[in-house]
């Protein structure tokens, strides 16, 4: 402690973690009463502002090498303490003092089991223990955990505390740079523990988090004081005492005070930070640039026949003195007709038809569910309408990724799918691709809806070689369609020749510093 008795700060390793079984066994103690955690009775929301910047926590981090493949895995932070020790408090100190783009913040909370007729009335009288291990879904948390740490996205339950039940709806998370896992039970289970890189645990005075769970309790979630202090005294405080105090000796930072200890969470921060330097969770643009230099075009990719008719549609919109008027009428001829070219590529099957004059007609019709398209905003938001004009009742979807100014990286902040997309053939795009780099995030979270990769079918106006290598070495099951593939990529990874910014010259806008169109600096 120090003399002015602002911090404790302890810190333990991580050696008795293998002797645990299934779920800790139940230890005696002396210690003072403690009680439970239940944090969050809300879905976190999607990005948390700061005094620095906005934290997205519903993102997706570029974390993806030449091949396409996630490099490295997140670091996982878990919280463990008592019921309103203030452990979410603390994690979003961290999340703020981190001061990293993506970080993940999930709630043990959400996890309690769906109960029973009788549990729900044992519940309503407060007489149903949601304390004890067995009231998690230990299970779902750990499969939840690890697609979370591999960077894939999952589904989250949503509790609600007032009924005692999980809603119907659900939300969607994606894998980030940090992932914060906060619950009473947090290093209650062996497998669970195995997927923690750091276990903090807050330890606040048992009388702060009983005044702190009767104001939560009452004023949030409807309870009467009567029942608080009955579910505390038969639940709360026994389970602490049984299955919580003992996990504090499996933490490696244990931090009295919770958010009062404010040197203990800069200590936290920094080691965390020099984690994530070590795991260099980076997008290597180069590697992406260099991966596929002098290799033949593959296969997957079909280039629309250079008749006269396209060759001129091309000299008018890449001529810099091209009206834009001009420019959005013969942009919008090209992209019907890659798109009447791609629907060749859909699987069809052969059918047998009647015509009006009574004879049969052996055609062909569409053997799949249904046609999605999904556009990359903005400019891939453009090829829309000829898409409508040629696939009657298509869904459209749409996904926004920009570049970091800072760091280069494309990062994912907005995307809209149509439900039970896996089923369908998935039209994505893009007018212009230069490194591959967007079109690698896109195709990645269609990937994490379950979309099989070859019926992804990815479009564009133009293509850089480079791109062209970089989709395809990284996704080889993706068809590639585009009207033209150009060769060179200068040193601001613009397409050359290329078309120019195509966002800009087709909305006529001037792009803002901050903005980044898919083909500004990613895919020109």
């Amino acid at each position: 402690m120090c003399e002015d008795g602002r911090f404790i700060l302890k810190i333990y390793y991580n050696s008795n973690a293998e002797s645990f079984d299934r779920l800790l066994p139940p230890v005696g103690t002396t210690q003072s009463p403690r009680k439970r955690t239940t944090s969050q009775c809300k879905s976190e929301p999607p990005l948390l502002r700061t005094s620095k910047r906005t934290i997205y926590t519903a993102g997706r981090p570029p974390w993806y090498n030449e091949h396409g493949t996630q490099s490295k895995e997140a670091f996982v932070i878990g919280l463990g303490g008592g019921s309103a020790s203030g452990k979410t408090t603390v994690a979003r100190m961290i999340i703020e003092a981190l001061d990293v783009p993506w970080v993940v913040l999930l709630s043990m909370d959400s996890f309690y089991k769906v109960l029973t007729k009788g549990q729900q009335d044992q519940a309503a009288n407060n007489d149903y223990n949601f304390d004890h291990p067995d009231a998690f879904d230990f299970d779902l948390i750990i499969s939840t955990l690890k697609k979370l740490k591999q960077g894939k996205s999952v589904k989250i339950p949503i509790y609600d505390f007032t009924t005692h039940s999980r809603k119907k709806e659900w939300k969607t998370l994606y894998g980030a740079n940090v992932i914060i896992f906060e619950g009473i039970m947090a290093f209650s289970d062996k497998e669970l523990l195995k997927l923690l890189d750091m276990k903090i645990f807050v330890d606040t005075d048992s009388d702060i988090r009983l005044v702190r769970r009767l104001r939560r309790d009452i004023s949030e979630r409807g309870r009467e004081i009567e029942g608080v202090i009955k579910q505390y005294n038969k639940f709360v405080k026994p389970a602490f005492d049984q299955y919580i105090q003992p996990t504090m000796r499996l933490a490696d930072i244990v931090v009295p005070r919770g958010s009062g200890n404010t040197v203990a969470i800069d200590l936290i921060v920094q080691h965390v930070h020099s984690q994530l330097e070590e795991r260099k969770l980076r997008w290597d643009m180069a590697a992406l640039a260099s991966a596929h230099q002098c290799h033949p075009l593959p296969k997957t990719l079909s280039v629309l026949k250079n008749t006269p008719q396209v060759r001129g549609m091309h000299t008018i919109i890449r001529n810099k003195e091209t009206s834009r008027d001009e420019f959005i009428f013969y942009s919008k001829r090209l992209m019907r007709l890659l798109i009447e070219h791609a629907l060749s590529f859909l699987p069809f099957q052969s059918c047998m038809v009647q015509t009006p004059q009574g004879h049969d007609y052996e055609g062909r019709t569409y053997r799949g569910k249904q046609i999605t398209g999904v556009s990359i905003l903005r400019a891939g938001e453009t090829m829309e309408p000829a898409l409508r004009a040629v696939c009657k009742d298509v869904r459209i979807g749409t996904i926004l990724i920009q570049t970091n100014r800072y760091t280069g990286e494309p990062e994912l902040h907005y995307l809209r799918l149509p439900k039970d997309i896996s089923e369908d053939h998935v039209i994505l795009m893009d007018c212009t691709v230069s490194t591959g780099a967007a079109a690698m995030m896109a195709v990645r979270v269609l990937l994490d809806h379950d979309v099989p990769e070859d019926k992804i079918f990815l479009l564009s106006l133009l293509m850089a070689e480079m791109g062209v290598h970089s989709v395809a070495y990284a996704f080889p099951q993706v068809k590639i369609i585009t009207t033209a593939v150009d060769k060179k990529v200068n040193d601001l990874f613009r397409i050359i020749p290329g078309i120019g910014n195509f966002g800009d010259r087709y909305f006529g806008t001037d792009a803002p510093p901050d903005w980044s169109d898919e083909e500004d600096v990613l895919d020109a």
